[in-house]
């Protein structure tokens, strides 16, 4: 594979990782905001698939091409801007990784308030509480890692 399609694939995988991250970030956080079980179940449903279908295959996508691009320009991985990318880049996946088990209990709850015609638990809005503190980050971190991806500062 020429480096040109692996960075296409890269900047692609990119492009789905943050839009799907910030798309589903404000349809969750606005239907929770709602208050509206019922959409909060089915808007919490969806944002669970997405990330399993979106953003999982595009965390893996990212360091696979970007590793690979990396190698076919000689450029080692210590380089200041690429070190700083791949650390943000894990930083932002620790921030991920507990936002996917949140989400699957936020699902449940929004679900289970459905079925028994109740409002949403205080539990889920702690685990809501949980879900934001953990996206602000990333989000920040995924941003930088943009910058660096187009900048390449020495």
């Amino acid at each position: 594979m020429t480096y040109l399609w692996l960075k296409w694939i890269h900047v692609l995988s990119s492009t789905v990782l943050f839009g799907t991250g910030i798309g589903s970030a404000y349809y969750m956080l606005t239907a929770s905001l709602s208050r509206d079980e019922r959409a909060v179940a089915v808007v919490a449903r969806h944002v669970v698939l997405a990330d399993w279908l979106f953003t999982t295959s595009a965390m893996v996508v990212q360091p696979l091409t970007g590793w690979w691009m990396a190698r076919l320009a000689g450029m080692p991985l210590d380089t200041p801007w690429l070190a700083w990318s791949i650390g943000l880049y894990l930083f932002a996946g620790a921030c991920w990784l507990p936002v996917i088990w949140l989400q699957l209990r936020m699902r449940d709850l929004a679900r289970a308030a459905v079925d028994t015609g109740s409002p949403l638990p205080a539990r889920y809005w702690r685990l809501l509480r949980w879900w934001v503190a953990l996206g602000f980050p990333a989000f920040f971190a995924l941003l930088a890692v943009f910058y660096l991806m187009v900048a390449k500062p020495a």
